[in-house]
């Protein structure tokens, strides 16, 4: 006799077969308006449910949130009660192994360090995948999960939330549109970092807590002793985890001018900070990127500041505008006719003249982007056959976070770095290889 194994979806898909045979019955007659059928929900797992991982969790919710995975049972805490029906695991290694065959779509919000290991376990398994900013720690990890992702075929999506903002589409009309003239600069600055850098490594010792598997923590990086100068929150700014206020912000704040201005990389970074440190990133840099001229574009400066570190007043600032408009930190973008300021996200552009941006508004541009639905929705609408997100790791996503993390080395290296813009690579100088590629402990896989 043989027996044939009836995956919960196979069972689903007969049982409904067989009832179209008697009758069909409306969706909404079953369920009331707006019903979704249970069989229509993704099983996702989410990997990192503490902090931002409790945001993304809730961003998909939608859904059926099928399992969660968190080192941290106290920053899980929160999320853990939120779904009681949810399994739970602290090894995302071991929820990939028990339930592959259950899971359709995987969120990754783990410290920097971690997202190219999961993330990578998750797309060779065929998952689509949502993974927050930046894409990796690293430009090598970056490059594997653009492989990857290409490979694999499956939906994609960044967590850099403002890519899907409305703000970020307005700015790109009026740029099209030459609202402000031709572009040739573009200033960001953030109140980044709100946590310790510039520091060195902690020699105290400190036992970590019972609710923390530190080692599941550290998962792909170096064998270090646990010392809470490292979390919750503050690997951020410690290289071997995180990748400072600049790889923390930039894949928010600089995705409008790279998608808007097409930027690709740079040919030259010159990086300016307060003291350097071995194994944290400075209190404050500014970092002046040079993008060479594309098409119809003419060469591109784009500035980053962090550390609170802010732009100087443009000239002819309305008195009716404070300078600057925000502490959180924004951007201001410079054309030959004019400039504009938005958040950080994009969020509220306004053109620096008064009357200028009055009538921009009475006669916006007429060629009009697709807003979007979210960040999330636009990935959980690709998986369900939509259109792709807009910020797919072997695009868009991939594309940025390598930008940004050339700043990164720039800044580490403490000296302007020559970029060859057709491929990204560094040629006045050698950088160490862990920068770039970093070795994985044993029992994680690049």
């Amino acid at each position: 006799m043989t027996t044939t194994k009836t995956s919960r979806r196979d069972f689903v898909g007969s049982v409904a077969a067989a009832s179209t045979a008697f009758t069909i019955v409306p969706r909404h007659v079953l369920g009331g308006p707006g019903y979704t059928a249970p069989s229509d929900l993704l099983n996702i797992a989410c990997i990192g449910v503490g902090g931002m991982g409790d945001s993304d969790v809730k961003g998909v919710s939608g859904q059926n949130i099928y399992a969660l995975c968190d080192v941290d049972l106290k920053q899980a805490e929160d999320t853990f009660r939120k779904y009681p029906d949810a399994k739970k695991y602290r090894d995302y290694r071991e929820l990939f192994a028990q339930e592959a065959a259950h899971i359709d779509a995987v969120t990754v919000s783990t410290p920097d360090h971690s997202h190219a290991a999961a993330t990578l376990m998750a797309l060779r398994l065929g998952k689509p995948t949502y993974c927050q900013k930046p894409l990796a720690r690293t430009i090598g990890e970056v490059r594997a999960v653009r492989a990857q992702a290409a490979k694999s075929k499956v939906p994609t999506q960044m967590g850099n939330q403002g890519h899907a903002g409305d703000g970020v589409r307005i700015l790109r009309e009026w740029i099209e549109a030459g609202v402000i003239g031709t572009v040739r600069e573009v200033q960001y600055w953030t109140n980044r970092p709100i946590w310790a850098q510039g520091l060195e490594r902690p020699t105290d010792l400190h036992a970590p807590p019972l609710t923390l598997d530190w080692n599941l923590w550290l998962g792909p990086a170096a064998e270090r002793p646990y010392n809470p100068a490292y979390l919750p929150f503050k690997w951020r700014g410690w290289w071997d985890f995180g990748t400072g206020a600049l790889g923390d912000m930039a894949c928010h704040g600089m995705d409008a001018a790279y998608w808007i201005l097409d930027l690709g990389y740079p040919t030259r970074i010159v990086p300016e900070a307060t003291q350097r440190f071995g194994e944290t990133a400075p209190k404050m840099t500014r970092v002046e990127y040079e993008f060479p001229a594309k098409g119809n574009r003419p060469a591109v400066k784009v500035v980053w500041r962090d550390g609170d570190l802010r732009p100087p007043q443009p000239v002819g600032l309305p008195i009716t505008m404070e300078w600057p408009p925000s502490d959180i930190g924004g951007q201001m973008w410079v054309g030959d006719d004019g400039a504009l300021i938005a958040g950080m996200y994009g969020e509220d552009p306004v053109l620096l003249d008064p009357k200028r941006d009055a009538e921009v508004r009475a006669n916006p541009p007429l060629k009009v982007y697709p807003r979007s639905k979210g960040v999330y929705d636009e990935w959980i609408e690709a998986i369900k056959g939509g259109p792709p997100a807009l910020s797919a790791f072997d695009g868009h996503a991939g594309e940025l976070t390598e930008m940004v993390l050339l700043g990164c080395l720039a800044i580490r290296a403490g000296q302007t770095l020559q970029i060859d813009p057709a491929t990204g690579s560094v040629t006045n100088m050698k950088l160490p290889e862990e920068w770039t590629m970093p070795a994985y402990r044993k029992g994680w896989t690049l």
